[in-house]
């Protein structure tokens, strides 16, 4: 895939975390909210902050690892960066956005499928340490790639 596309993928899902963290911390907190979602008692909007409080904390940390993986793809192309990727954003997706759901409707069955993002994410970490041991190192600065550099320059 595109470079490009993983850095936009990253770009939008933290803009996204950035909006829901701050709606998650200002208006979910809101009794009108807690009416609209049928959170009865105090113990199930307890849960409910935090689980979603979870999804966005876990799509932040995730959206990092994607910039990173279209930022090395643009550098050294790779089909372990772009399986990587491919384990980012699907893990992103139904990690978070399935515990998003989850918050929102109530399904408890949803929960059931939540691992398998995370598992994704791990995943996804793996391949980009594959990738990482596939990439050969810089050349030194003082090499002949360096000085056809300078002049070009």
């Amino acid at each position: 895939m595109n470079p490009t596309f993983w850095l936009i993928s990253g770009g939008i899902l933290g803009l996204l975390g950035v909006g829901l963290g701050a709606f998650g911390a200002h208006g979910l907190e809101s009794e009108t909210w807690h009416q609209r979602l049928g959170w009865d008692s105090p113990e199930m909007v307890q849960k409910n902050l935090e689980t979603f409080e979870t999804a966005v904390r876990y799509q932040m940390y995730h959206v990092p690892a994607l910039i990173l993986v279209g930022l090395w793809a643009a550098w050294r192309p790779s089909r372990w960066l772009t399986a990587s990727g491919i384990c980012f954003l699907l893990g992103i997706l139904i990690f978070s956005g399935l515990l998003y759901a989850l918050v929102f409707s109530g399904v408890k069955i949803l929960g059931a499928i939540v691992p398998i993002g995370g598992v994704l994410l791990m995943v996804g970490w793996f391949l980009l340490s594959i990738a990482g041991c596939q990439t050969s190192p810089l050349p030194a600065p003082d090499s002949e790639v360096d000085l056809e550099y300078e002049k070009t320059a």
